[in-house]
């Protein structure tokens, strides 16, 4: 019969790290493709009209987006309090710029049948005078940017 010894102190094993870097890109590669990015930094409060009809719209790669509010308090003593409009990034201060915003993102697409097709969304915040909106789409008339979407929030009560 044999005999067991104890040996005293056995050492455990390193842990093997070679996997490691594998884990590591796995994880980053997973959360690079889930995560959105922010396109736009506003510089404008935009609470949304509610509304009880509502459509998605289901090609956003066409949709070019006009946002128009008061500024935020980081940029009310550069540009007041009054109603202002921001395309992209940038608050503009004449509307006639609207035009060149919208050549410009027609130019930047890629064939024709989504220059025809795109639309220019309004973000709008609930309070603003309708006196500014009236403006912007007589300037989106001049390019012949006709179709236009106004973005809401959906009522809670729709039964309203």
């Amino acid at each position: 019969m044999g005999k067991f010894r104890d040996s005293g102190a056995r050492e455990i094993p390193a842990i093997s790290t070679a996997s490691l870097p594998d884990i590591i890109f796995m994880l980053l590669f997973f959360f690079m493709i889930s995560t959105s990015m922010k396109e736009v930094d506003y510089q404008v409060q935009i609470r949304f009209p509610e509304a009880t009809e509502l459509q998605k719209l289901e090609k956003k790669e066409l949709v070019r987006f006009i946002y128009v509010g008061n500024p935020t308090a980081k940029y009310r003593a550069q540009y007041g309090t009054e109603a202002r409009v921001q395309l992209d990034d940038a608050i503009i201060n004449d509307l006639d710029q609207i035009k060149s915003y919208i050549e410009n993102q027609r130019a930047a697409m890629e064939n024709e049948t989504m220059q025809q097709n795109m639309v220019v969304a309004l973000k709008v915040d609930r309070e603003c005078k309708m006196g500014i909106v009236t403006d912007i789409k007589q300037r989106l008339r001049q390019v012949f940017a006709l179709r236009i979407n106004y973005v809401a929030s959906q009522r809670a009560n729709s039964n309203l």
